[in-house]
């Protein structure tokens, strides 16, 4: 099943098509009513479900509780005019060509469901998840995903044969609510408490499995209560994202998420009979104008009138909404078995959502190019700013939030440069969080951190970590994803500079030689080499990319390094507390003297230039003095002499 979803995969990939098309085409033609390949397709599915089941993990990891509050609050009446308006749309023209009541009332329901896997994959491929209409397209799409739950309920509902008594309506109502607070409370005091002990262990293989048992556990759990596993799923990632350990445990099921998605098109591709979906070519039409152009002209309207959004936006979000969704499957297969969908619609129904989904990114380019028609759209994000304060772009990524990253923070934070960070110790990143600093838990190793750390929209990103292996692999992974991103790295010795430099750091900076170098600046103060030529001569030492160091222990300094020692600078020199009197730079006699000159006096935090000889220098003064080493070191010795003895 893996080999036959990879190949369809990769075919599409190279045609460059959508994976998901590629799935589901290739699903259809190794399924039975294809090749036959594959018999029972029936017995994938199952398996196939939980990679929907991720799906919602990976969303509600992404919501956290706040945002989620504000995502219902902009999306509410949107997605409900969208979704009953499709639902009603759908069902009144099903009965209109003789469909059943609740038969058509369910296949409005299938319509009304857009692929949250399908949209958000493209809208993250051309980066639009952070823009006005992606926000809105986002909003709505959590709104539909959360009506599976009623919607699901209301199944055996629409399938009773009797008279409709409320009792039992209320009731399952009743524990269906129940269940989804106690299921939730759960997750918000267990999986913090799970997650922090996996993380203290500092494993990635525990954290690993402790990460995909919490998602499968709290979908079986859910499911054993009366709700659906993607429900359990989703409240699990909820509670899950207000921990610090939510941006690794994205990075995690990533790619499990993926692959199970993958499985679960292709499965869906199976089902796909295509003699019994020609005898139905009318229903297959229909179903697909219905998907692709009422839905999108539905969800347009939503978004422009409900919203208030401009036409340009509106018109992006209902195109990228306009086909059918996994839980439209889903609850296709709970109808199905309740008896309220025809095998004949069933199979219309999987056909017109195989090509709706097939046709949905080439048709959601009418939406942009419609909004193009209308004019420019407003580059200001209405919603996507009051969903996400967080930078989108042009801040600082930091790999590693220990002693050398929170103080690159705090230097950050005084020049208002926004920035985001990550620490492998668990303790580290959640003091940083109580601060209320946007530092995660996690593996910088992994892409879906770094992705989810902004890392192709930064200004900088710095490596800030000691490991010389995991700085190696974050400084490559780093320049493959985001080539034109800076790439400031720390490395313990000098051996990994040149490793470094060839995986795409820009600059690498290396303790062994900055020490190094320390040592150097101090070593010539106490000479009295003036400030200037020190910071001159340290400059060029790093330059060289730290060559002239590691020159062989025969070879002697090279004489215009020497040279730079000897020029004319500038250095500050503090009066010591030991000094006696208050006395005149003419009475001390000081050019004669010392061969330099004082350009400028510094006295209690006020700078005086050019002061006048007769001006008296006193104990805590600071003077700068200009002139070369000589001058440097004769003007500590007339100093000296004013001191007490």
């Amino acid at each position: 099943m893996v080999a036959i979803a990879a190949a369809g995969a990769a075919l599409f990939e190279r045609l460059r098509l959508p994976t998901i098309a590629g799935f589901l085409v290739t699903g259809a033609a190794v399924g039975p009513g294809g090749l036959g390949i594959v018999s029972d397709p029936e017995a994938v599915q199952r398996v196939a479900e939980f990679g929907v089941v991720f799906l919602l993990f990976e969303i509600g990891l992404e919501l956290p509780i706040d945002r989620l509050h504000r995502l219902l609050r902009s999306g509410l009446l949107a997605g409900a005019l969208q979704v009953t308006g499709t639902l009603a749309a759908v069902a009144a023209g099903a009965m209109a060509l003789g469909v059943p009541g609740p038969e058509s009332l369910v296949l409005g329901a299938l319509v009304a469901m857009s692929s949250t896997a399908l949209v958000m994959r493209v809208l993250s491929d051309r980066g639009e998840i952070d823009a006005p209409h992606g926000q809105v397209t986002v909003a709505i799409l959590l709104f539909q995903d959360l009506c599976i739950v009623p919607f699901l309920l209301a199944v055996p509902l629409l399938a009773a044969t009797g008279p409709v008594e409320m009792a039992p309506i209320l009731w399952a109502i009743a524990k269906a609510v129940a269940a989804l607070a106690v299921l939730f409370a759960a997750a918000r005091f267990v999986v913090p408490r799970l997650l922090d002990g996996a993380a203290r262990l500092r494993s990635r293989e525990v954290f690993s499995l402790v990460a995909v048992g919490i998602v499968l556990g709290a979908a079986l759990a859910a499911e054993g209560m009366g709700l659906t596993l993607a429900v359990g799923a989703f409240l699990a990632g909820l509670a899950a994202s207000a921990t610090p350990f939510g941006a690794q445990l994205y990075a995690e099921v990533l790619p499990l998420r993926g692959i199970l998605l993958g499985i679960f098109f292709t499965a869906i591709g199976m089902l796909l009979d295509l003699s019994v979906a020609a005898e139905n070519l009318g229903a297959v039409l229909v179903f697909t104008a219905a998907a692709l152009v009422g839905k999108a002209v539905i969800a347009t309207a939503a978004v422009w009138i409900v919203l208030g959004q401009q036409r340009g936006v509106a018109l992006r979000a209902g195109f990228g909404l306009a086909q059918t969704g996994e839980f439209s499957f889903v609850l296709a297969g709970s109808a199905s078995a309740a008896g309220l969908l025809s095998p004949d619609l069933g199979q219309a129904f999987v056909a017109a959502s195989v090509l709706s989904l097939v046709a949905s990114p080439l048709w959601g380019r009418l939406g942009p190019g419609l909004a193009r028609r209308q004019g420019r759209v407003s580059e200001e994000p209405s919603i996507g700013a009051d969903i996400d304060g967080d930078p989108v772009e042009g801040h600082v990524v930091l790999i590693g939030h220990g002693l050398v990253g929170r103080n690159l923070g705090r230097v950050l934070d005084a020049i208002d440069v926004p920035y985001t960070a990550v620490d492998s110790n668990p303790a580290n990143a959640e003091d940083a969080r109580k601060l209320g600093k946007a530092v995660v838990w996690g593996d910088a190793t992994r892409p879906g951190l770094l992705e989810h750390l902004g890392v192709r929209r930064a200004r900088l990103v710095v490596v800030a970590i000691t490991d010389p292996m995991a700085t190696l692999q974050v400084v490559e992974l780093v320049h493959h994803m985001a080539p034109d991103v800076p790439i400031l790295a720390r490395s313990r010795y000098v051996r990994d500079i040149d490793a470094l430099q060839a995986a795409g750091a820009r600059r690498v900076v290396a303790e062994e030689l900055e020490g190094a170098i320390d040592l150097l600046a101090q070593l010539l103060q106490t000479f009295s080499i003036p400030d200037g030529a020190i910071a001159r001569f340290s400059e060029e030492l790093r330059d060289e990319g730290y060559a002239l160091l590691q020159a062989p222990p025969a070879l002697g300094l090279d004489p215009w390094l020497a040279e730079l020692l000897d020029q004319v600078d500038t250095t500050w020199i503090e009066i010591p507390e030991g000094w006696v009197g208050d006395r005149s730079l003419a009475e001390l006699d000081w050019r004669a003297r010392t061969g330099g000159s004082v350009l400028a006096v510094d006295r209690g935090g006020t700078h005086l230039p050019n002061p006048d000889p007769e001006m008296t220098i006193q104990a805590g003064d600071r003077i700068l003095v200009f002139g070369g080493s000589d001058a440097v070191a004769r003007a500590h010795e007339v100093l000296t002499e004013g001191m007490t003895t």
